[in-house]
């Protein structure tokens, strides 16, 4: 667990790149809007952990998986972020598999070259 109350914010930078990205060009946010907001994030996020942990704990349990954080955000009312969650959780897995297959795929391949060059080497007498 964390040592210090302070381990477990998140990474400014990250929360940095999250304002910018959630805000128009011409709006800056000051040092200490930007810390507010950095630790309401990290008390969002242990909050909405807790809870997903108690809903793996309810099937024996200890890893929890997206279905617990949707549970989780259902159970606490963030109706709101269900169905946006839903549809990433859909596309990081989606994505996950193609990197899967291209890799399945890249390892064909690579054994199909390798074969050929052994049959090559045998037929011309190389080792």
């Amino acid at each position: 667990m964390a040592e210090k109350l302070e381990d477990l914010n998140l990474p400014n930078l990250t929360v940095q790149k999250i304002i910018k990205d959630a805000l128009p060009d011409n709006v800056n946010v000051g040092k200490d809007a930007r810390s507010a907001l950095s630790r309401a994030a990290s008390i969002f996020v242990l909050y909405i952990t807790s809870q997903a942990t108690k809903e793996a704990q309810k099937v024996n349990r200890k890893t929890l998986l997206g279905l617990d954080i949707i549970k989780a955000l259902e159970e606490l009312e963030f109706d709101e972020f269900v169905e946006p969650l839903q549809i990433m959780l859909k596309e990081f897995k989606e994505a996950k598999q193609k990197k899967i297959k291209a890799k399945k795929s890249e390892d064909v391949e690579m054994t199909e070259e390798v074969e050929e060059e052994a049959v090559e080497e045998e037929e011309t007498g190389e080792a």
